[in-house]
């Protein structure tokens, strides 16, 4: 993750910067906030800019926003007063971060932003083909589309076959087609030149101009407008794009790597995807299967998570017993690894014994859960622990029966953010949702008159998004 801190780069702030490298992110600086609007236009790019909060955060994000620039901002300070911290979420920052800073909050910031440290992790033969076919591929430069439901890891695939190129050492930038606005995509991805629309005050560089080298991820490559389809297809044929406003072909040299979660050959016959791009972008498919269709991945991943956020929570790893190993083999992983590695990060913060049961999961696996003592086990079960199984998974199925998902969804939205203290970036990463989607239930649930835990301040540091 590509980090911009903007403001004095000293004490406090220093601190941050180095936390943030040694979660991974590769760190910039710039002294105002014109020196970061101008950085980000000459494709200095940034997925996270953290802003002192003394500075003008409102003018930041408008002038960014009026030359179509779309990075989140994350204001932080050393301020106590609560009121300088509130300030800064009602300017446009998405989160404040108490200096000096807490590393767990840093790494939660980072990794509600973005995630580039998973390893591609596959013990399932199912999966293994398909890294071997992306390992044999990787050293071309043939563009990829990356298939499979959401959730499935498809970016970590493009992640890894971006390591395993000639271009490793040089930028890997991701998109997502489906975040941005039809309007603002064509901008976002080839730039444009000043006064090619109002606010455009100056040439501003795309993620194609970023990626120069490198490669470039378009995620959800269907989600794009077809009249932006065809100049992405002119840009893949030729080499060059052109920015909007502009008259001159600018040259690229990149790979193009693409993501689905839909079918293509069905969006190419209902005319909502272009054929010839199909052909350009498909030269090699990846597809990933499913989680529930390649078991013997579970584990091992379920394992990493483990130890990943019992690292990121400060709190002591803990075994998977058999029973819980059991009910993840057996339940149905809608959203694949992104609900597994949820799942496993609550569980390490629901946890209270010395491994992590099937109760710490029922939250997850719901009603599934009680179907594990009728299943195969993975290993030979003593019979307390298949009790144990049997009586979380009955529990769990009585909190759930005869409620509406919309009240399981607000508990547990609330609960997380109780949990958390507030700190609604936290409480996003461990839900698995966007920042704007816990924004937009919590005001749902405001609008009708509930309670909604409000930021915490605890030994002088606050949790306020």
């Amino acid at each position: 993750m590509r980090l911009m801190i903007v403001g004095s780069m000293s004490g406090p702030l220093a601190l941050a910067s180095r936390i943030a490298m040694d979660r991974g992110a590769k760190v910039m600086q710039v002294d105002n906030i014109d020196a970061a609007t101008s950085a980000l236009r000459s494709g200095r790019g940034a997925d996270l800019l953290m802003v002192e909060a003394s500075l003008d955060i409102a003018r930041l994000l408008s002038q960014n926003e009026a030359e179509h620039i779309l990075v989140p901002v994350v204001a932080c300070g050393i301020s106590t007063d609560p009121e300088y911290a509130a300030n800064a979420i009602r300017a446009g920052a998405r989160e404040f971060v108490p200096l000096p800073p807490d590393p767990e909050l840093i790494a939660a910031v980072i990794s509600a932003v973005a995630d580039d440290k998973k390893p591609m992790i596959a013990k399932d033969p199912s999966t293994m083909a398909v890294l071997q076919l992306a390992t044999q591929v990787a050293p071309s430069d043939a563009s990829v589309m990356i298939s499979g439901e959401s959730g499935v890891g498809k970016e970590v695939m493009a992640r890894f076959l971006h390591s395993k190129s000639k271009r490793a050492e040089k930028p890997f930038i991701s998109v997502n087609c489906a975040a941005i606005p039809d309007n603002l995509l064509e901008s976002e991805l080839f730039g444009h030149e000043k006064g090619a629309f109002t606010g455009a005050i100056a040439r501003r560089i795309g993620k194609f101009e970023e990626a120069n080298g490198g490669t470039l991820l378009l995620d959800e490559i269907t989600e794009m407008d077809l009249r932006l389809q065809a100049k992405l297809l002119r840009a893949i044929q030729e080499r060059v794009i052109d920015r909007v406003g502009g008259s001159k072909p600018v040259p690229v040299d990149i790979r193009i790597i693409a993501t689905s979660n839909r079918d293509l050959v069905g969006a190419v016959k209902e005319g909502n995807f272009r054929e010839d791009l199909y052909y350009r972008l498909n030269v090699i498919n990846l597809e990933l299967p499913p989680l529930r269709a390649r078991k013997a991945d579970i584990v091992p991943l379920a394992d990493f998570f483990v130890k990943k956020y019992s690292e990121a929570n400060g709190v002591k790893a803990k075994p998977i017993s058999l029973a819980a190993q059991n009910a993840m083999l057996n339940a149905p992983w809608r959203g694949n690894v992104r609900e597994l590695e949820n799942a496993m990060h609550r569980a390490i913060l629901l946890s209270r014994g010395n491994q992590i049961e099937v109760e710490d999961l029922a939250s997850t696996l719901g009603t599934n859960a009680q179907n594990t003592q009728n299943s195969a086990p993975i290993s030979s079960l003593g019979q307390d622990a298949i009790m144990q199984a049997s009586i979380a998974a009955n529990a769990a199925n009585r909190t759930l029966v005869g409620r509406t998902i919309e009240n399981v969804e607000q508990e547990m939205i609330l609960e997380t953010l109780k949990h958390c203290l507030g700190n609604r970036t936290h409480a996003a990463v461990i839900l698995g949702i966007s920042i704007r989607t816990l924004r937009n239930k919590l005001k749902q649930y405001s609008d009708a008159g509930l309670d909604i835990p409000a930021p915490q301040i605890s030994d002088g540091k606050y949790a306020i998004s």
